[in-house]
């Protein structure tokens, strides 16, 4: 990591999966990174990481439904860096919930609070300390665009996401903060994985037999790495990306070509 950008960024729900890719990929372009989340363990490997190879990183536990939980997160990193210019709202959960199941709107709901007002409370929290010319990017999902039986309430939150990125661009644009969203496919993480397995366990089939039905979906025919998230990412908050705002980029192997 001998780059030396000299931004800072935040990377929520980054102890694992698309988030640790993410935050691993901008330290290797150079900025200061802190890592927010609910297990201290794997932000800790994160950061270790990070550290590891020479970059800056530090890591706050944190729990995006919170706005104090937020608030806090971006003190500790102008505290710990002296700035922020680029945040990234990656933290998100999903589940599997029938429409009238018994216990099903409870789960709804912690499904909104975490992917809809998580990423609302990143963005309030950094707004007001976001440097000019910042970037905000959240992590959306094909799944707004598609509709899938018993996820309704992960195809609500990860639409909701994208209306407000749409209205955050044009509140922000005489900032010149760039604020977009990356919407992934199916990736190679362990929520894939879990969610593979509950649709497995729903269908009564085999997770190998869903797992190919899944890749042969998506038109490029595999599950994609996270680091071709990170990548994406790595880009939108970089300078030549700084006419793009208000845009949903989808990196899902073409899932979305036909459809959504």
């Amino acid at each position: 990591m001998a780059q030396t950008d000299g931004r800072v960024a935040i990377v929520t729900g980054g102890g694992r999966g698309i988030g640790r890719a993410i935050a691993l990929g901008l330290a290797a372009k150079g900025l200061a990174v802190v890592v927010s989340g609910r297990n201290e363990r794997s932000l800790g490997e994160t950061v270790g990481e990070i550290v590891f190879g020479g970059g800056k990183a530090r890591h706050v536990v944190a729990d995006v439904r919170s706005s104090g939980d937020m608030r806090r997160v971006v003190e500790k990193a102008i505290e710990a860096f002296g700035a922020l210019d680029v945040v990234v709202a990656n933290a998100g959960v999903s589940g599997r919930i029938a429409l009238g199941a018994e216990g099903g709107a409870a789960l709804a709901a912690d499904i909104v609070a975490t992917n809809v007002m998580g990423t609302y409370h990143t963005f309030d929290a950094a707004t007001p300390h976001l440097s000019e010319g910042g970037r905000l990017v959240a992590i959306s999902s094909v799944l707004a665009r598609f509709g899938v039986p018993e996820y309704g309430a992960y195809c609500a939150s990860k639409a909701g996401v994208l209306g407000l990125v749409r209205a955050a661009a044009h509140e922000l644009s005489p900032r010149r903060i760039t604020v977009n969203a990356v919407v992934p496919g199916w990736v190679e993480t362990d929520m894939a994985e879990a969610g593979l397995a509950d649709i497995a366990r729903g269908l009564g089939r085999s997770v190998e037999d869903v797992r190919r039905d899944a890749e042969a979906a998506v038109p490029l025919g595999r599950f994609l790495a996270p680091e071709e998230i990170a990548a994406t990412v790595a880009f939108l908050v970089g300078k030549d990306a700084s006419g793009i705002t208000g845009q949903a980029i989808a990196v899902c192997g073409g899932a979305t070509a036909f459809g959504g």
